[in-house]
């Protein structure tokens, strides 16, 4: 009897350490899905900039009084309801300068632009699946600011690109 014991807790035992694996494995699929993910998200954005552009109205002037200033208006604004996750609230055009299917990862980035003196906020796009928190690292109420400080976080966060809050 005492033998049957001891046999079947050793095959117990064994079973039990034969079936716990690593969870590295785990986390890598996971780490790869994601990316994929991100991939396909990315895919996704850059067909809806071409299909979403915000257009200012044409105005008209006689030639010889038309004087140009900047060329903000031929910068591309992407159009998307969002809700603002963590923040102060967006005005109408934000820079935005990434984009995560998880809230930690943006809280990540929002914590890294703060450290570096920006309000950096956190909104969440949930008409996209999967949903896709945006940090945004500065919000102005016209397109020439915001095209003027996203020029300037390019060099830093190449891809920043201009949000207009629906």
């Amino acid at each position: 009897m005492n033998k049957y014991v001891v046999l079947c807790a050793g095959i117990c035992a064994a079973m039990v350490f034969t079936s716990c694996k690593s969870q590295e494995s785990a986390y890598r699929q996971r780490y790869l899905k994601a990316q994929e993910r991100e991939a396909a998200e990315r895919a996704t954005q850059s067909q809806e900039v071409a299909e979403q552009n915000v257009v200012v109205p044409l105005q008209e002037k006689a030639a010889n009084n038309t004087r140009v200033l900047d060329n903000s208006d031929n910068v591309k604004v992407r159009q998307e309801s969002v809700t603002v996750v963590n923040g102060t609230g967006l005005k109408n055009f934000s820079v935005v300068v990434g984009s995560f299917s998880q809230i930690f990862n943006a809280e990540g980035l929002q914590q890294t632009l703060r450290a570096a003196g920006y309000n950096a906020q956190i909104v969440l796009n949930s008409a996209v699946q999967p949903a896709m928190y945006r940090v945004v690292a500065t919000t102005f109420d016209t397109k020439a600011e915001a095209a003027a400080s996203r020029d300037n976080l390019q060099t830093q966060y190449p891809g920043a690109w201009l949000l207009y809050a629906k």
